[in-house]
């Protein structure tokens, strides 16, 4: 039971990060084809002036550290799973 709820720590936090940058990604890549900048801070698309960049990790602290987190704790659970007999 220890080594499930491990591998569900250790892969569902991944993915969940990546579902959301890689939407946002999508976002953005529709909003510079379209010959926009896009306001990070806001979400939106701008067409009348440039924004800078801002990295996913500075926007998201908390998806991102939290998540790095559970995976960490995930391996932990995992090799204790994999440390204790099966019964």
């Amino acid at each position: 039971m220890i080594l499930r709820i491990g591998l569900f720590l250790l892969i569902v936090p991944g993915v969940v990060m990546m579902a959301f940058y890689l939407n946002e990604l999508s976002v953005v890549k529709e909003c510079l084809s379209a010959g926009g900048s896009y306001d990070y801070l806001n979400a939106v698309c701008d067409q009348a002036k440039k924004h800078p960049f801002s990295p996913f990790m500075v926007r998201n602290p908390l998806l991102v550290n939290g998540g790095m987190l559970l995976s960490v704790v995930g391996l932990f659970f995992c090799l204790a799973g994999l440390y204790t007999r099966a019964r």
